[in-house]
């Protein structure tokens, strides 16, 4: 008999429907089965040998994709078995693909394991939104929580394949959110609401320019195109000279080719990139469309420390901490807004501090190392008491044009749920301006500047096909 009852690859299971299509009910097999331990193979896979059916297809991987060959088949006959060898775990930034490689549930993800039943999930498609590789990916998640992310096919970018980093570094959309947005009272910073927030942020700022002090705003390469077009909207309204400049670009090394030997420019190689943003030339190519310089991070950073702009606004949403103590204590010379998703070093400095959304809880577009255009979807609902940059920006632009916080109040609501489930993550919006619409901004980006219509002529979207079994019928409920 199969393991799927207790198996975590049933319900994608290629043997599950062959069994189910085609198996008998009893085995004919009389023999002793051959009973295997579990295995550990490396950090994130295990290995039930007892399922496998030596199809080989991960030990190929290993020697042919990722260039490491730490599997290999140990064994004759029907005492075959994938292994490692001792003391050599499979350990390379590619290693967790021979999970999706595996037609069965013999290699099973360790962070995925027992944690949720794949019919329960859903798949919206995204793309990397911590390195520059602009890798397809599928964010599964259910009722308002991300599961897992695996590889999208692409054949232009990534093929079937992400590394390691991007399949498990998505952790930080759900840990250790900013709660509430917060103004700084007495010198503290005090939880608010997003309506005092705004006012807060509106009245320093325009104080500051009235005062003829010039605006930085400072746009995070881990926003979205999107995002940085509304963003540097609002600070020309606030004051027509405003400057720009790119947030901190992280990087961790150097770009790495995968097979082992090979070079980041070789025809079939698959490249790990050493820059650790995923839109940093986007966010460039935005802001540069508004005329003006776009200066570079340390320049920026350098000039708020000579104390040469009044009021700054500034965005994070990276990963970790970003900010350096020097670079959080020269915010202290100019009234600053920060929209950040979590409390980093430059929160204890701001003026204002208003949550943002992570890349999994709005849409956009990315432009990646290679300066290709994508977009991407919103997978689940915005974390509570946080809102997208561009819905922030747009909120802001509106209390600035007089016209206030009105149409869209809080009856706008998101659910993720499966069928049958009780809803239990729901985006409920606080009062807001028209609300966020990544399409609609994209037009808007191509009618405003010629250099911005490639986010109308040249994004890639992504194409997604539903899976229906033939014999089942689809039933609206």
């Amino acid at each position: 008999p199969l393991d799927c009852p207790v198996c975590d690859q049933a319900g994608e299971c290629d043997l599950q429907d062959y069994s189910f299509e085609y198996g008998r009910g009893v085995s004919r097999f009389q023999e002793t089965k051959v009973k295997q331990p579990k295995k550990d193979l490396g950090p994130n896979v295990y290995i039930y040998s007892d399922r496998c059916i030596m199809c080989t297809r991960c030990v190929r991987f290993t020697r042919e994709v990722a260039g490491t060959a730490e599997l290999s088949i140990n064994g004759r006959g029907n005492r075959s078995e994938i292994d490692v060898f001792p003391g050599v775990p499979l350990d390379n930034e590619l290693s967790a693909n021979v999970i999706d490689l595996c037609p069965v549930g013999a290699l099973l993800d360790k962070d995925f394991l027992f944690t949720q039943r794949v019919w329960f999930l859903k798949g919206t498609p995204s793309i990397d939104g911590i390195t520059a590789s602009g890798d397809n990916i599928t964010f599964e998640h259910n009722e308002g929580k991300i599961y897992r992310v695996k590889p999208r096919t692409n054949m232009a970018i990534n093929k079937w394949w992400i590394t390691d980093e991007v399949r498990y570094g998505w952790k930080h959309i759900q840990d250790g959110r900013l709660k509430s947005p917060y103004r700084r009272r007495f010198g503290a910073l005090d939880e608010c609401t997003f309506a005092q927030a705004y006012d807060a942020a509106i009245e320093g700022l325009i104080e500051a320019s009235s005062k003829g002090g010039k605006l930085l705003l400072v746009v995070s390469p881990m926003l979205s195109c999107e995002d940085a077009y509304l963003l540097a909207k609002l600070a020309r309204t606030v004051d027509a000279n405003a400057e720009f400049a790119v947030g901190m670009v992280p990087y961790r090394g150097e770009d790495k080719a995968f097979p082992k030997g090979a070079r980041p420019g070789d025809a079939n190689a698959f490249v790990m990139y050493a820059e650790k943003a995923p839109n940093a030339r986007g966010v460039r190519r935005v802001l540069e469309s508004f005329g003006g310089t776009v200066h570079d991070f340390d320049a920026a950073s350098r000039a708020l420390a000579n104390g040469s702009y009044a009021s700054c606004i500034l965005t994070g949403n990276y990963p970790g901490e970003w900010a350096t103590d020097e670079f959080a204590s020269s915010l202290g010379s100019a009234f600053t807004v920060l929209i950040d998703t979590h409390p980093r070093k430059a929160a204890d400095k701001a003026d204002v501090v208003i949550p943002g959304a992570s890349w999994a809880e709005k849409a956009g577009t990315f432009e990646n190392a290679n300066n290709i255009i994508q977009a991407f979807e919103q997978a689940i609902p915005v974390a509570e008491n946080a809102k997208a940059e561009g819905q922030i920006a747009l909120d802001l632009i509106s209390m600035l044009d007089g016209e206030g916080l009105g149409p869209v109040r809080r009856e706008v609501v998101r659910v993720d749920e499966a069928p049958g489930q009780v809803p239990t993550a729901v985006e409920r919006r606080t009062q807001s301006a028209r609300l966020y619409n990544a399409a609609m901004t994209r037009q808007e980006m191509a009618q405003s500047s010629e250099s911005l219509g490639v986010f109308v002529s040249e994004v890639r979207t992504p194409v997604v096909s539903v899976k229906q079994e033939p014999d089942v019928e689809m039933v609206e409920l």
